[in-house]
């Protein structure tokens, strides 16, 4: 699933083509990517919107619109958004198209159609329970190193099960809580509350300077993950970690150990990370 620096980097890609046009028509493939509106009332209230921002947060995508209401964008597991030309045959799974005022249009391909799209007031797309409760963004400033302490503290979970919940730090997931538990020296299966200080301020720089390193390689491909432009994600060039259980640990030449942590297979250094 995309996380954080993939939808960061999918989230600037549309500021730069959306920011300024109009959607002028919308059309929907299977209804069920849409958890609300209805795709009728969607179909209607789409056309007509300019766009005048758009954000990240957490692992969603806002396109902030001219009359106060936020088309959502969730990628899933193997979403992909593209803007396409005049005349450009929608690929397979394409489940949403939106036509812009520049004859291009916004389409939204899924294969395993985990993804979902949303659109109204975000106000009221959480009073719905649309949008989940979602907890401190690690690039913020209010990712400070108290209110983590705070976090950590006050929960007897693995590290990596505190950091998967989207409650607690939003956006992270498996590669990153990984890379960053790595970069700190800590097993992912400590348990938060048992980190001493040092610990706990050595992963809350971790978690920014790995994020931000993602973000600049334009995220990690593996199999799905695609930008605006369907071109790769570079980062798993970098990676310490992740999907690298059983070879050499970069920094120290032991050999990676792969477990299961929070039921996701997670990759650390017997030797590194204590």
């Amino acid at each position: 699933m995309p996380e954080l620096p993939e939808v960061e980097t999918v989230a600037r890609d549309l500021s730069g083509e959306l920011v300024g046009r109009c959607f002028v028509g919308a059309w929907v493939g299977r209804p069920g990517i849409l958890r609300f509106p209805a795709a009728d009332a969607f179909t209607r209230a789409l056309p007509g919107r300019g766009v005048v921002g758009v954000s990240r947060r957490g692992k969603y995508i806002f396109c902030h619109l001219d009359d106060g209401q936020d088309l959502v964008l969730h990628l899933g597991m193997t979403g992909h958004l593209t803007i396409a030309g005049r005349g450009t045959e929608p690929v397979r799974h394409t489940h949403l198209r939106a036509p812009l005022d520049d004859g291009r249009e916004l389409r939204f391909d899924d294969t395993r159609r985990f993804g979902r799209v949303l659109l109204g007031p975000r106000d009221l797309l959480e009073e719905l329970r649309q949008l989940p409760v979602l907890g401190v963004e690690p690039l913020s400033p209010e990712f400070s190193r108290e209110r983590f302490d705070a976090l950590m503290r006050r929960t007897t979970r693995a590290v990596k099960a505190a950091l998967l919940d989207q409650r607690v730090v939003a956006g992270l997931g498996n590669i990153y809580i990984d890379e960053a538990c790595h970069l700190a020296g800590i097993r992912p299966s400590r348990r938060a509350s048992r980190l001493t200080r040092r610990e706990r301020a050595a992963l809350h720089a971790a978690i920014p300077a790995v994020l931000s390193r993602a973000i600049a390689d334009r995220g990690t491909t593996f199999d799905d993950y695609r930008d605006l432009w369907n071109a790769r994600g570079l980062h798993h060039e970098r990676l310490q970690v992740y999907g690298r259980g059983g070879e050499p640990c970069l920094r120290c030449g032991a050999i990676l150990r792969r477990t299961v942590v929070a039921g996701r297979t997670t990759v650390h250094c017997p030797a590194c990370q204590r």
